[in-house]
Formats: C-alpha cells, structure tokens, sequence
C-alpha cells in the first residue's frame, strides 16, 4: 500500500505492459496528433479497474472484483472453504465503480480539456482486502486461499492519484469499493445460482 498513485505526467517515459499498455498510449498520441493535424477534438480518461453490475463475470477476462464474487459465491453455494486467487493477494489496487465512472465519462466527455484525466477511486487495497471484504458481505469464511504465484497478477501496485479530476471538475469517485461490492456480489451470485441451476438435472 505504500506505492505512490500515479498521476496523469508519470505515463513517460513510457514503460507499459507489452501490447495492452502500448495500444492505451498510442491511441492517446493518434488523438493528440489528430488535433494537431486536422483540429478534431478529443477528451481522454484513464480508467483504473472498472466493475459492477451487467459485467463480465466468468471466462478469465473480468476484473478481480468480479472474479472474487464469483468464486466466493461458489465456494459459498458448494459448501467450500477454499478458493484459488491468482499472485500471493498482496497486489495493490483501486477499483472504480461503474456508477462513478459513467459520471466521471460524462463531466471529462463534456469537459474543455483534452489531456488525458484519471478516472479511478482513490481507495486503494491489496487483493487480500478484497477478498475479506466479500467474505463478510457473502456471510461465509475465512476461505483457505491457494494462492498461484505463476498465474497472471500484472504489476505489483497500481491506483490512482485523484489531484487532476478534482481540480478541473470538482469531482472524484466516490462509491465505497464494500458499497460497490454489496451490489457486484448480489448479482453475480444471482448469475451463479443460475448456472448451477441449469446443470442440475431435472427432478424426476
């Protein structure tokens, strides 16, 4: 948790994940060229993990606050008392709730400014917080956590500094990642009782 937030200047000299990264930044230069060469305006936010409700829940792509509803809801319909997290749970993270961010994209969408602002929560927690946090809103646990060291974690720390919005718009996020969770695990436990449902087979 001691790992500085990141601010707007701090994306160079530039040293992003390999493909992801480099395809933010340079859709951020082709809008910067564009309004150089051609005066077409543009408006760029940096988004810092966004989840909710209506999200990809399953299949290795969503985000870890989805990903963790999903697995606590399992082991919690399962009767399980473990469940598996990707790195050791001590990555740092800011997670940005869906409501905040369509507000957040509306006030830099109609905003005056073209640099890239930071749209992202500034409460910051390790996986392992996120993890306990949904545990106590499910009502189950302490779950054992194996933890896969080789699996994919990205980097050890990343949040966002908030000083930009808040200057130019007056503005931050600010649903609480347990309030965000309350309604992202309500929904993905209604998709996994679903799924689980359809598996069983039907009553004689």
């Amino acid at each position: 948790l001691n790992a500085k937030p990141l601010a707007e200047d701090q994306a160079y000299p530039a040293d992003p994940e390999d493909g992801y990264g480099w395809a933010k930044l340079f859709s951020e230069r082709m809008c910067r060229h564009f309004l150089e060469d051609y005066g077409l305006e543009t408006r760029v936010a940096r988004y810092h993990n966004i989840y909710g409700p209506q999200g990809t829940w399953t299949g290795g792509r969503e985000k870890a606050p989805a990903a963790i509803c999903r697995k606590v809801a399992e082991a919690a319909l399962n009767r399980s008392e473990w469940i598996e997290l990707w790195g050791d749970g001590s990555q740092v993270r800011t997670f940005t709730y869906i409501d905040d961010c369509l507000t957040g994209t509306d006030l830099i969408s109609s905003g005056p400014y073209a640099e890239p602002v930071n749209l992202g929560s500034s409460e910051r927690n390790t996986i392992d917080e996120l993890v306990t946090l949904v545990e106590e809103i499910a009502g189950v646990g302490p779950l054992r956590r194996e933890y896969l060291t080789h699996a994919p974690q990205g980097v050890r720390a990343r949040s966002s500094d908030n000083t930009l919005i808040r200057e130019r718009y007056g503005w931050e996020p600010a649903t609480t990642l347990r309030e965000g969770l309350e309604r992202t695990y309500a929904w993905v436990l209604g998709r996994v009782e679903a799924e689980l449902d359809a598996r069983r087979p039907p009553s004689a």
